[in-house]
């Protein structure tokens, strides 16, 4: 479906001169592929997100984006509320929809210890074999929102978050084992990259490398995701502990593209901060903040670790220690914790005294 998609979206474009429409997509393939109809649907939201966001891009001058391209061999199946049906002993029916006037045979799959819980989707995805995931309501709401106190994030690539309250608690929290877990990726995919060069390509042996490599990306795909839930698990359990009511997290969108351009930076710097996950930080704290009633909110975080809060200079440093000449002197990312909530607090950078 998706590979269609893309070939449909191009012809069209190549005719008419602009852009398909989820209702054209729908009337071409109408009857096309043995599926439901909502699973078919999902695909065709996934692709126009995708070809919408990389034309947001474009305006806002992005020219490394591109718009969805690539074919795939593999492709997640979603089934939404009225595509499936389950029974009290855990059987799962998986609709295939109807074609040529017939409804196809379900997909049916037995389950144990399914959530307890209205099961609004079900997604069929292979990672080294076939799996389910399942998506549910559990019923509980998030808590209120209380006007508390406020604190300033700094993410990092070193230290993943770097917290200030505005009384003057802090927080650090490393990103060490994120770092040693891609190089340790890096250096594995780069050994077996070097033996597949070797091979004929298409043979048995380079086949054999290709798995190990696909095994590799998926098992330090686990560990990543392991680590950020910890990592921002801690964060929010200091923001209950210092009743926290309002974060205001830096923003550094775009400074993968920008740093780039600069010819001071290396080829490693490069490769770290490409490793950097802010996306998935930023999506992991925000559900986990919001459940307990704390709003986040973005800052533009341009100039806040090297600008001083006493004199207003600006200083860049290569140390963990930021240190300016009128005397003022804090660790390097605590110091861009408390100039972003300065920033948001007082629209400047601002001195707290505490």
């Amino acid at each position: 479906v998706w590979n269609t998609c893309l070939q449909l979206a191009k012809d069209f474009h190549a005719k008419h001169q602009k852009w398909i429409s989820k209702s054209g997509l729908q009337k071409l393939t109408k009857g096309r592929f043995h599926l439901h109809s909502q699973s078919i649907q999902a695909v065709f939201h996934k692709y126009l997100f995708a070809r919408d966001s990389a034309h947001q891009s474009v305006r806002k001058g992005i020219r490394t984006v591109r718009y969805p391209y690539k074919t795939k061999n593999h492709y997640n199946t979603k089934w939404a509320k009225d595509g499936f049906k389950i029974s009290s002993n855990g059987k799962m029916e998986l609709s295939m929809g109807i074609h040529g006037g017939k409804r196809e045979k379900p997909i049916i799959v037995y389950a144990t210890h399914l959530p307890e819980g209205q099961i609004k989707e079900i997604e069929l995805g292979y990672d080294h074999g076939l799996y389910l995931a399942i998506s549910y309501e559990d019923g509980m709401a998030n808590k209120p929102y209380y006007k508390q106190q406020s604190a300033g994030v700094d993410p990092g690539e070193i230290h993943s978050l770097a917290a200030f309250r505005e009384d003057g608690e802090s927080l650090i929290i490393t990103g060490r084992k994120v770092r040693a877990i891609h190089r340790l990726r890096h250096k594995k995919l780069a050994e077996i990259q070097r033996l597949q060069s070797r091979c004929k390509k298409g043979s048995r042996q380079w086949k054999k490398y290709g798995k190990a490599k696909r095994f590799i990306l998926s098992k330090s795909e686990r560990q990543l995701r392991d680590a950020l839930h910890k990592t921002t698990k801690q964060f929010v359990d200091w923001c209950m502990r210092q009743s926290v009511s309002d974060v205001y997290l830096g923003d550094v969108e775009g400074v993968q593209r920008h740093t780039r351009k600069k010819k001071s930076v290396g080829r490693k710097q490069a490769q770290k901060l490409s490793n950097w996950s802010m996306g998935k930080v930023r999506q992991y704290v925000k559900y986990k903040l919001e459940r307990q009633g704390i709003k986040l909110h973005a800052v533009d975080e341009s100039y806040t670790s090297q600008t001083c809060p006493v004199c207003r200079k600006r200083n860049q440093t290569s140390y963990r220690n930021y240190r300016c000449a009128c005397g003022y002197a804090e660790h390097r990312d605590i110091h861009g914790a408390r100039n972003i909530l300065s920033k948001a607090l007082y629209d400047e950078f601002l001195h707290v005294d505490v």
